[in-house]
């Protein structure tokens, strides 16, 4: 090692040590008795590091994989040997994918041989002499994953490598082509037994049974031998017998090994409609044979069981917390995840009280998982923890005011396949494009309709949700949602939200001003105070409206465009019209090609005037998220309320929020690294300059002239319905509408990325 990378070894480690209070922390979790062969809590496996985030085997992968996972989390390393009985750290027996050797090494040293009897091409590892190799960097190899980090020429690590230089609480090497290896004159059985004379190795695994056979009585007694499952039908090639039938032979497996690693489809099947099915009984029988079960495959990044809501906590919690099994450990390409699903949220109690202060707001109900805005929507998002209960309302043709998504139809119902498809027209004031807007119908046209669930990354990501309730649910009116939160008991709000009420006075001759305010009255909200009325706008005439009624209600005032800032001057206005604000998350921490930039001062000028603040949307779908979340929503939501200190979340899946706020890993002492809010803009300064993403303009201040508005207009007489477009015509109590135009401007933090900033330089 050169003396400028112990200098910035040295440095690290001064660094780590300034915080040591905070890396130190560990909560674990002894609430319950684990059900692992063992009684304790199931391990977390790093594979290949971090390797969800940063190239896989790679130095930083690893330190980072240490720093934010739990205190005996186990580092995993692919091991492959070099022409020259090496043994690296790389996930391929070849090095086209994770690494750059194609550039380094030229293709024309291409081979292809015979792996497992499949014929394979590529850049061999034992082609080479690891001295070669010396010039080779690892990138990312996974393409859907981020490829900003591959300037920073990791170096390949050899199993000793890791071992020393990160000193990992635990140690795994993957041995998975030992059979190829021997046909080409490098013994990888020579390797394992010298390394574990000079290193501690806590588990090794392989697919091969005669490797593991060959050395079972030969390595320490310390070192845990276990059997690595491929898929189901395949064979395992020293016994010539399929891994289904070796699993039914748990027995046989015992007698050269501590356990078994299979992939998490083993306990818990795929079926081909992309739910999870009943589990088997893999667990059960293999700990009832004294065989240890690890769980493979888990990617925080991939589409998971819908079963799962796109929510990586919820998909570990039902390897280890249902009640009836636990696998002995996981893993992992984002270890920090199941590092706080076993640590903060395993064996949560249902009545566990919240520890964290924000209101858990709906947006168009649990609609991560049901159609938005429907009964069903409405009861699963107060099932799932809901505090603040939303409803969008839109205004039927003949004055019925109603819960919908948009105002727009063809948005979250089935319209575009029934005979109103030919009242799509245009209205620029409210939609760029052709739409059928909700009071063109009527309250029994729209009823035979269907609703359709919100997809919003499916035309991009092919991220489709809930397929079974895609069209499940009922529409539901103003007055039987407010009848259906009053009577919830759950609830501590409702929030009404109002938007193109100018237009719909004017043009319309319909007030959705005065329909909310009489459904209110008529449902008993004025004269109480359990359940507390949140009024919602992005227009400020909305909001002077009903602040002129002197109802006990809070105004929310909506900023629906990003904003970089806020005229101090700008805070007073809002402040004499509302009570609340709401924001979008880029508002908070800008976003520039899925990185954090940093943080605005956005929040902290409208609560210096007391102004609560929301934030706007938390989803769970990995592609909503910035890199810097791991793709996990519970570090994006840990990270805008410890980060951020914001007053509230408006999020389509409630219930990882609600689960958030439960978590016992606020209520420590000291807050272990899985549960730290990440620090804006450091992850993107792991980034060389030349795969730095091109610098965009910051988003627009919020001034004085976006808030103002003219008061809301008089409801003008509607002109009589063009003929054969049926329904009535009700005369509406009169009002004002809203009419702002969508607006032309559009402490505390702790490791988890913090870190990387002593890291970007270390030759890895």
């Amino acid at each position: 090692m050169s003396s400028s990378s112990r200098s910035l070894l040295i440095f690290f480690s001064l660094f780590l040590h300034s915080f040591l209070a905070l890396v130190s922390a560990q909560g674990s979790n002894s609430t319950a008795l684990w059900q692992t062969l063992s009684g304790d809590a199931p391990f977390v496996v790093a594979r290949g590091g971090f390797s969800g985030l940063f190239p896989d085997s790679s130095g930083v992968a690893y330190n980072f994989a240490v720093m934010v996972s739990v205190p005996d989390v186990i580092l995993w390393c692919d091991v492959q040997l070099t022409k020259d009985g090496v043994g690296i750290c790389l996930p391929d027996l070849r090095l086209d994918n994770a690494t750059d050797a194609p550039t380094t090494l030229g293709k024309n040293r291409t081979s292809s041989y015979l792996v497992n009897g499949v014929r394979t091409s590529g850049l061999f590892t034992v082609d080479f002499d690891f001295k070669e190799l010396e010039n080779v960097s690892l990138v990312q190899g996974i393409y859907s994953r981020s490829t900003k980090f591959d300037g920073n020429q990791f170096v390949i690590l050899t199993a000793e490598d890791v071992a020393n230089q990160f000193k990992p609480p635990g140690f795994w090497l993957n041995i998975q082509h030992d059979v190829f290896f021997t046909q080409h004159n490098a013994s990888m059985r020579n390797f394992v037994l010298s390394v574990t004379r000079r290193i501690v190795v806590n588990y090794i695994s392989s697919p091969e049974v005669g490797f593991l056979r060959s050395i079972a009585a030969r390595v320490p007694r310390t070192t845990k031998l276990i059997l690595r499952f491929l898929g189901p039908t395949d064979t395992e090639i020293t016994t010539n017998q399929t891994y289904g039938s070796l699993l039914r032979n748990l027995t046989f497996i015992k007698t050269f090994a501590s356990g078994i690693l299979v992939p998490k489809t083993y306990i818990w099947p795929m079926g081909t409609d992309g739910y999870v099915q009943a589990q088997t009984p893999l667990v059960s029988d293999a700990h009832k044979a004294q065989l240890e079960v690890f769980a493979s495959e888990f990617f925080s990044d991939l589409p998971l069981g819908y079963n799962y809501s796109y929510d990586p906590v919820t998909e570990y919690l039902s390897y280890f917390d249902n009640g009836k099994f636990s696998v002995d450990g996981v893993l992992s390409d984002f270890p920090i995840t199941p590092s706080s699903a076993i640590d903060c949220f395993a064996h949560l109690d249902k009545n566990a009280k919240s520890q964290a202060k924000p209101l858990v707001i709906s947006k168009f109900g649990a609609s991560g998982d049901y159609p938005g805005c429907t009964d069903l929507a409405y009861t699963n998002a107060m099932s799932d923890g809901v505090e603040v209960l939303d409803c969008p309302v839109q205004i039927t043709k003949d004055g019925i005011p109603f819960c919908m998504s948009s105002i727009n139809l063809i948005d979250s119902t089935t319209i575009s396949q029934s005979p109103f498809i030919n009242r799509s027209k245009n209205i620029p004031e409210i939609s760029p494009n052709d739409a059928i807007f909700a009071f063109d119908l009527t309250w029994e046209e729209i009823q035979s309709l269907s609703p359709s669930i919100l997809s919003p990354y499916s035309s991009k990501y092919a991220l489709f949700r809930n397929p079974r309730f895609r069209n499940k649910g009922n529409f539901t009116t103003l007055p039987d949602f407010l009848a259906m939160a009053k009577n919830a008991g759950t609830l501590s709000g409702v929030l009404i939200q109002i938007e193109n009420a100018a237009y719909l006075a004017k043009d319309q001759g319909l007030s959705v001003t005065d329909a909310v305010l009489s459904s209110l009255s008529k449902a008993g909200y004025d004269n109480q105070t359990a359940v507390k009325v949140l009024i919602q706008s992005p227009d400020s005439a909305v909001l002077m409206k009903f602040k002129q009624e002197n109802k006990n209600y809070e105004l929310v005032y909506k900023v629906d465009p990003p904003i970089s800032d806020v005229l101090n001057t700008t805070v007073e206005d809002i402040k004499s019209f509302a009570d609340s604000v709401t924001i979008t998350k880029n508002s908070v921490f800008p976003v520039n090609q899925f990185f954090l930039t940093g943080a605005t001062n956005v929040v902290k000028k409208l609560k210096a005037l007391n102004l609560s603040v929301y934030v706007d949307t938390f989803s769970n779908e990995f592609v909503s998220q910035a890199w810097d979340f791991f793709s996990d929503a519970t570090v994006e939501i840990n990270s805008f309320v410890l980060g951020a200190e914001i007053d509230g979340v408006i999020t389509d899946f409630p219930k990882t929020s609600a689960r958030y706020k439960k978590n016992r890993c606020l209520a420590m002492k000291e807050t272990p690294n899985y549960m730290s809010p990440v620090q804006p803009g450091s992850l993107l300064q792991l980034v060389t300059p030349n795969y730095l993403p091109p610098k965009t303009p910051p988003s627009p201040v919020l001034d004085d002239k976006d808030v103002a508005e003219p008061p809301l207009p008089p409801v003008s007489a509607k002109p009589p319905a063009p003929a054969g477009e049926g329904g009535s015509t009700a005369a509406p109590p009169t009002s004002k509408p809203n009419g702002q135009p969508k607006l032309g401007a559009g402490a505390g933090f702790l490791l988890l990325n913090l870190a990387i900033l002593s890291i970007a330089l270390l030759p890895f």
